[in-house]
């Protein structure tokens, strides 16, 4: 809803008026303002404004009128109306070709027609217009906040936005990823996230300051499959973009938008913040339901199956299935958050951010084998209880924990992820069983073999057994007062006592290859070796004495005293 050349043109009082050039235009050539100007034009006239003019600072020169509508033509004015009788008697035929050659409207109007009536008529139906677009625009906030308190799904908002803007739009989170699509073609969705994917969208540079309008500052502007596009920030608390409206112009905008669609815009924007505001509430919700509940079942909390059951059909588990459980552990999040901040205010949203990416590809890769997961993130532990089939040996947890990190290895190559696998219990109890058979997979494997690697519970046996060994009575003496010297040696000298010994008895005596593998000299290795048995009081040839060191080295490599659970 416009006024446009002809509208004005229309007027009873205008009944005299000639249009001089480009007739064919007047229909669509909108009206925003309207005024008076003679010489110098400078920038005081704006886009789509009817200008009245008498011409009378131009003094009959031609070349001086010629440079006037010229400048007039250049402000991107709606007309120019011209009072003929004192000033111009004719419009030469030179003003009349530049104006057509610009498609330029120019109207010869009597002189008797005062121009304050010509003004008072235009501006009652602008006003008029205001007021009905100012209404339209209420109307477009009230439907879509009956929207948002509806509950109303994505999709439902963006159809309504686009019968109201009459053009084509998307939805997308902050990268760009679509969320809610209304009249784009399947072409222009797969060309959209081809852009994505080229990083052409979202827009990041700066726009041009040639509106001061602050939402419309906010606007940038870029071309998909040939035809404009208008990017509009959903803004979130933090007045950082959170998402993106993006709308197509129609090729008749001239790539502009009316007042109208920027109320609309707006409106929308709000609109859609306030959506992702509720789902983010919704979601971090059931999170923390879900978090709660997975932390309760590994470890064994609830006071029934019957209370953990409800809870888990709350959540979408079905707990009548077997399960087998595996322990996480991220190596190194401190360091790469104290690398890559990347604007996070905190390690705490840092890192739960970096655990939902896990859990995502902890999702994606049980539904890859169409398997049912239940996942969760407590105590520093990445907590999953994956579905274990009939007939189902160790390759069904493997190629599951192959697929997750081999698509992390993608998406998150520098964080390190070490595993603890557990063994499948049978009945309600099996699941704090198997957590807890995982998390001791978890820390054997991680003092055995450092972080980044796995551990299956069922591989731990004889280090379980050295640990309990190491909890009878008098055993952790002997272990202290056999490894101390040792210990206090090598922090000391810095000469490794401990790994010396743990190769040699790899090697089973061999010092030959003893000596290659800690790449030492052979009277070097000899003199170490008779230091521990120095320190120690034992012979290295006494299989006795072999046994005792072994045993004492490898119970205190584990750490005994951190495995009271075992």
């Amino acid at each position: 809803m416009q006024l446009t050349v002809q509208d004005v043109l229309d007027y009873e009082l205008l009944e005299g008026a000639v249009v001089r050039t480009a007739k064919e235009r007047a229909n669509a050539q909108p009206v925003h303002w309207v005024s008076v100007m003679e010489m110098p034009v400078e920038n005081f006239v704006r886009r789509n404004e009817l200008v009245l003019t008498t011409a009378m600072g131009c003094n009959n020169d031609l070349e001086i009128f010629q440079g006037f509508v010229q400048d007039i033509i250049d402000s991107g004015a709606a007309a120019l109306m011209i009072a003929m009788g004192r000033h111009v008697y004719e419009i030469p035929k030179e003003i009349a070709q530049l104006a057509e050659e610009n498609e330029f409207l120019l109207v010869e109007l009597p002189w008797e027609l005062r121009f304050s009536t010509v003004i008072e008529e235009v501006m009652i139906d602008l006003n008029d217009l205001h007021r009905q677009e100012r209404q339209r625009s209420e109307q477009v906030q009230q439907d879509l906040l009956k929207l948002i308190l509806a509950d109303a799904e994505l999709e439902k908002i963006a159809a309504y936005i686009r019968r109201e803007l009459d053009s084509a739009l998307l939805i997308t989170d902050a990268h760009g990823t679509m969320q809610a699509a209304a009249g784009f073609s399947r072409a222009k969705l797969e060309e959209w996230d081809q852009q994505v994917g080229k990083g052409v969208f979202p827009i990041h540079r700066a726009a041009p300051k040639e509106n001061r309008d602050p939402m419309i500052q906010k606007f940038r502007s870029g071309e998909l499959g040939g035809q404009k596009i208008i990017q509009v920030p959903v803004l979130q608390v933090s007045e950082e973009a959170q998402g993106y409206l993006f709308v197509e112009l129609p090729e008749t905008a001239d790539g502009r938008l009316d007042v109208f669609s920027v109320h609309v815009l707006e409106h929308a924007a709000t609109t859609i913040s306030l959506w992702r505001s509720r789902q983010n509430a919704v979601e971090e919700t059931k999170a923390a339901l879900r978090m709660d509940f997975v932390r309760e079942l590994a470890n064994g909390e609830f006071a029934s199956k019957e209370q953990a059951a409800s809870r888990a059909r709350a959540l979408g588990y079905d707990l009548e299935l077997s399960y087998i459980s595996l322990a996480g552990s991220p190596e190194n999040f401190r360091e790469l958050f104290e690398r890559k901040k990347n604007g996070y205010s905190s390690f705490t949203e840092w890192s739960k951010s970096m655990v939902a990416y896990i859990e995502e590809e902890v999702h994606y890769a049980a539904h890859a084998m169409k398997r049912a997961v239940i996942t969760g993130y407590a105590d520093g532990y990445l907590i999953i209880f994956l579905e274990k089939p009939l007939e189902s040996g160790q390759e069904n947890q493997i190629n599951f924990l192959d697929l997750i990190e081999r698509r992390l290895g993608n998406l998150l190559p520098e964080v390190v992820l070490s595993w603890g696998i557990g063994d499948h219990a049978e009945g309600f109890d099996g699941f704090s069983d198997s957590f807890r058979h995982a998390k001791t997979a978890l820390d054997i494997g991680r003092k055995k073999k450092g972080p980044g690697h796995r551990m299956d519970y069922r591989d731990t046996r004889a280090d379980r057994l050295l640990l309990q060994l190491a909890k009878t009575e008098g055993m952790l003496d002997i272990i202290q007062s056999t490894i101390q010297p040792l210990a206090g040696y090598d922090q000391q000298r810095q000469m490794d006592l401990i790994g010396t010994f743990s190769a040699y008895n790899h090697y089973q005596g061999n010092v030959s290859q003893t000596a290659r593998a800690l790449n030492l000299h052979r009277q070097s290795l000899l003199y170490r070796l008779r230091k521990i048995e120095s320190l120690t009081g034992l012979s290295l040839i006494d299989p006795d004495d072999l046994f005792l060191l072994e045993l004492c080295v490898r119970t205190y490599r584990m750490g005994a005293a951190e495995y009271d659970n075992i």
